[in-house]
């Protein structure tokens, strides 16, 4: 790690405190008070379309007895489910009234099925966004990859994999116990109920409405799971190995999305807005695979720091406008990459530079 070595670690510092680009940060700002409307339109017709396409595919997987057009209908499940699933982020940051019975759709049709109910990630992600706790020991979402050993970049991935195993384990088996048992319940609350890589992370148990939401999708999820656990007695494996295949292969795409999300080189230090940018990462076109592995505005990701209360579908055209309107040299152009592989070859030498 660069505490151990003074000259990367003063390197370290010098990025963290890059001054603020003044030009780019107005620029977002003028933009963020004219594509701040989310258009439930779109919201409502895409999570229900994906929604559609996902679990149908799903359950083709399941019922098709033919091997090949069972493995389509598996991929096109991971992918449609994924980006339905994606939705939990939208989630975290619209306004509220802004789109009526969206979070309550989401988390019946998506979110509770999946064992992923939108508490798990509500009041975790905007910490992530807070300007004093980004690339912090404070941020839920954030550990500096790129500094640690290369076996670090594996067993990220492998633990994601793992994920329907986990949830179904947090859901059918420790939410029934915790209710009878106060201290677990207190650590299922802190360590066992936010979907963040921060190991350390802990957080507050839930009060007021938030808590009654909680309530409620908890009881869902666990539900679920139960539900899952069952299926075996009731119809055999299949159905179950199918699910679980999916929900992995979708999270691992995830982890993937995630790893490349950002660059990972902050070990601490607070960091400037534009040293948050240019920690962050946006594919935009003309790469076009980036629209299946990081769906919903993902692909915008860097972009999303600038601006966290413009909705998905607005991010292409805030993108366009910025590119056209900043100076060549503007910071903002350095937020900009071609597709995932280069990037985790980069975090991938960057963990076997010796410290």
């Amino acid at each position: 790690m660069t505490k151990h070595d003074p000259i990367l670690a003063a390197a370290q510092r010098a990025r963290a405190a890059i001054p603020d680009d003044v030009a780019m940060l107005r620029a977002a700002a003028d933009l963020a008070r004219e594509f701040s409307v989310a258009d439930p339109r779109i919201f409502w017709s895409d999570m229900l379309a994906s929604a559609l396409i996902g679990w149908s595919a799903l359950a083709g997987a399941i019922l098709v007895d033919n091997r090949a057009v069972a493995l389509v209908c598996g991929g096109v499940a991971v992918l449609a489910l994924y980006r339905v699933a994606s939705f939990i982020h939208e989630l975290t940051h619209y306004r509220k009234g802004a789109l009526p019975g969206f979070r309550a759709g989401w988390n019946l049709i998506v979110g509770i099925p999946l064992m992923i109910p939108s508490f798990m990630y509500e009041g975790v992600h905007t910490q992530h966004h807070a300007r004093t706790r980004y690339g912090t020991a404070e941020d839920p979402e954030y550990l500096p990859l790129a500094l640690m050993k290369p076996w670090s970049l594996p067993l990220f991935i492998l633990v994601a994999s793992l994920a329907p195993v986990g949830l179904i384990l947090r859901f059918g088996v420790l939410t029934p116990l915790s209710l009878l048992i106060p201290p677990l319940r207190a650590k299922v609350v802190s360590e066992f109920s936010a979907l963040s890589i921060n190991p350390s992370y802990r957080r507050r148990a839930p009060e007021g409405d938030f808590a009654r939401m909680w309530a409620w999708q908890e009881a869902g999820a666990c539900l679920v799971a139960l539900a899952l656990i069952g299926s075996v007695f009731a119809f055999g494996w299949k159905p179950l190995l199918v699910y679980m295949g999916v929900h992995s292969a979708m999270t691992v795409v995830n982890q993937l999305r995630t790893l490349v999300a950002h660059l990972w080189e902050n070990e601490g230090e607070p960091m400037t807005v534009t040293a948050q940018y240019l920690d962050s990462v946006n594919v935009p076109p003309p790469s076009t695979l980036p629209a299946l592995w990081a769906p919903v505005g993902l692909r915008y990701h860097a972009l999303h720091h600038l601006l966290p209360s413009v909705p998905y579908h607005a991010l292409g055209k805030a993108h366009a406008r910025l590119m056209a309107t900043l100076d060549p040299d503007s910071p903002y152009r350095k937020g900009n990459y071609a597709g995932m592989t280069p990037l985790v070859g980069k975090i991938a030498r960057s963990t076997m530079r010796a410290r």
